[in-house]
């Protein structure tokens, strides 16, 4: 079944969007294992291959009775699967590195952003940012606490750029947009999947969007994949093959019919638009499907890229604790075989 929890420590900051109980077959019901996934926010478009993979049946094809959960960024995404609150969740490579230097044992299993979504959006007649230079000097929308111009300040060290001149501009997430395009601050970064919404935005203020994903400039670091404590891993290997197995032939469904899997999470979460899920498929599809994923399957990572990520965010956004070698916060062995190809 499908369940949203809002207590057991999430502490939830913001109003969640409501999400409809729909049960499961009942044969068989009482031999599935209930299972718990932490999303890294609160339930929108982009998350619309979990639904798919819970509403295809593939989950319950599994044994696992999946429910899903919100959450507000990886840190608490890393404290549900700590506490045993979740036994998955989506978390990031920059998080599973801090988290490690603390002392969590997090391990990822895939990686589904295999692009990174930081982005700096600005306008034509603003800032115009279309090249890694025009990062100097910027005065950037960003929120405390957010580690993403860390991100910005490493890869324009990585691009010989000065990214003591990258002015941080302290705006709340739900005022960036309008700060943005009522010219008050010249740039703002979020992830890529706001890119839709800003888009309509600039067009409404007679401008357009300029958005500077990181990834297609250069940028090499994996982003968020499927996530689980060691001990939990090594404990139950059967459930985590079953749960990536399902998991990424949601992806592959939402990937292959993305008009069907915006239905199914729209079926489950009130208060989103279709048309806003569809814009926001579009841009995790960009952000999933690569050459390595297209040669490899969905999920798929490579140890070199991951150990190299490993030191991007040791060197330019700093541990507190001993840094973990690389090949201890990753498992390949739970990637289907075959693969799931996109």
């Amino acid at each position: 079944m499908i369940k949203v929890w809002s207590g057991l420590g999430l502490s939830i900051a913001m109003s969640l969007a409501s999400v409809t109980v729909l049960p499961l077959a009942a044969q068989g019901q009482d031999e599935l294992t209930p299972i718990v996934f932490s999303l890294d926010f609160i339930p929108l478009g982009r998350h619309a291959a979990w639904y798919a993979a819970l509403e295809e049946g593939y989950f319950e094809e599994e044994g696992l009775d999946v429910s899903i959960i919100p959450a507000q960024g990886t840190a608490q995404v890393m404290q549900a699967i700590a506490s045993n609150t979740a036994q998955f969740g989506f978390v990031d490579l920059p998080g599973v590195v801090l988290a490690h230097a603390g002392g969590t044992d997090i391990k990822m299993v895939t990686v589904n952003y295999q692009k990174a979504p930081y982005a700096v959006f600005s306008l034509a007649n603003g800032a115009d940012v279309t090249e890694a230079s025009g990062l100097e000097g910027l005065s950037l929308g960003s929120g405390a606490g957010s580690i993403t111009p860390q991100v910005i300040a490493g890869f324009m060290a990585q691009n010989g750029l000065d990214s003591s001149t990258l002015q941080i501009v302290n705006v709340a997430p739900p005022a960036r947009a309008s700060t943005l395009l009522s010219g008050q601050v010249p740039a703002i970064e979020f992830f890529v999947m706001a890119r839709p919404g800003l888009e309509a935005g600039a067009a409404d203020a007679g401008t357009e969007l300029r958005t500077f994903l990181l990834a297609d400039h250069g940028l090499e670091l994996y982003s968020n994949g499927i996530g689980a404590t060691g001990d939990y891993l090594e404990q139950n290997p059967e459930i985590a093959e079953g749960f990536v197995r399902a998991a990424l032939r949601g992806w592959e469904f939402t990937l292959a019919n993305p008009d069907a899997a915006a239905d199914h999470i729209l079926s489950n979460v009130d208060g989103l638009d279709k048309a806003v899920v569809l814009a926001e498929i579009d841009v995790v599809r960009d952000l999933a499907l690569t050459d390595d994923t297209l040669a490899n399957g969905l999920g798929w990572f490579d140890p070199a890229k991951m150990a190299a990520g490993v030191d991007f965010v040791v060197e330019h956004i700093g541990i507190t604790g001993t840094a973990p070698m690389a090949e201890d916060i990753y498992e390949t062995r739970f990637l289907p075989d075959p693969p799931i190809a996109p």
